[in-house]
């Protein structure tokens, strides 16, 4: 392999051919100004047909649990919230623009799935946690394996090289990646979520998820990923998948504060919440795709 590559230089290179379309700053922008509206927001949401309609589902269903059907746009922005709007524009937008990766490159639908469970345990977490801005952490599951597809996209076969020696030698893809690269997905996809501009908690949550250590313990985000990650492919393997298990960082799990109790049942919420999420983020795919396989 090139040793002249590094997690940088991937992302640079990224960068320069994906980068977050305008309606996502142009939200970002009337969401930070104090003088704005929800009509505002409203307004720019209803430029994109594809947007709105996704919108007006995911206000409609049973992750917010709203009193009545909500038929407009400025009423589903209510429900959610318009910071939580702005999260989910990005993870749509991001989602987007990974789809043209070949299935042979990537179990997509695998991918996804362990990024939805991560997410869907992450909110859960935070709930527990009486976190403000719940959302933010389900995007931020969403979003803290992006370093991968990253990887996948710009080093093709020598990339397949890493997956093929961590799956025969029974390691960790990262432990794997730092071993043939030098560096690992959490710090690609790090590097580009700050290369975009994004909130340093997503920054921190992709960037330190598999070792919070290397972070001082000084990020909830970063720490609530981080068992969620965990939590996630253990109910993967539970599943029969041959995912090998991330240790669990008991330092970040007692970051959480939350009792051990609270295992079992967020779990059972996990598995209930699951195929809502999954049919929010991919509802063309649920029948034929995606929604095959069960949690």
């Amino acid at each position: 392999m090139d040793d002249t590559i590094t997690a940088q230089s991937l992302v640079e290179r990224t960068h320069d051919v994906v980068s977050l379309p305008s309606v996502y700053h142009r939200l970002k922008e009337i969401v930070d100004d104090v003088s704005s509206s929800n009509r505002d927001v409203a307004r720019l949401i209803s430029e994109d047909t594809g947007l709105t309609a996704r919108l007006m589902r995911i206000a409609n269903s049973s992750f917010y649990g709203a009193p009545s059907n909500v038929d407009t746009i400025t009423r589903a922005i209510t429900v959610i919230g318009t910071r939580q709007v702005s999260d989910i524009v990005l993870s749509t937008t991001v989602i987007e623009m990974f789809e043209g990766i070949p299935e042979e490159k990537e179990n997509m639908a695998t991918f996804w799935m362990h990024s939805i469970r991560c997410a869907v345990m992450a909110r859960i977490l935070a709930i527990y946690r009486r976190e403000p801005n719940i959302e933010r952490f389900f995007v931020s599951g969403l979003l803290h394996d992006i370093g991968r597809l990253i990887m996948l996209m710009q080093l093709g076969k020598d990339y397949w090289k890493v997956i093929k020696y961590a799956n025969q030698n029974h390691i960790l893809l990262d432990t794997a990646e730092r071993k043939m690269l030098g560096f690992d997905h959490c710090e690609v996809g790090g590097l580009l979520l700050k290369k975009w501009e994004l909130p340093a908690h997503m920054i921190e949550a992709a960037r330190y998820h598999r070792n919070p250590d290397k972070n001082g313990y000084s990020s909830i985000d970063a720490a609530v990923m981080h068992v969620s990650d965990v939590m996630a492919c253990v109910i993967q393997v539970a599943g029969g998948d041959d995912t090998i298990l991330p240790p669990l960082d008991e330092k970040a799990w007692a970051m959480l504060a939350l009792s051990v109790s609270i295992i079992p049942p967020a779990i059972e919420q996990m598995h209930r919440q699951y195929d809502d999420a999954l049919r929010l983020i991919f509802p063309d795919e649920i029948e034929t795709g995606y929604g095959c396989i069960e949690a």
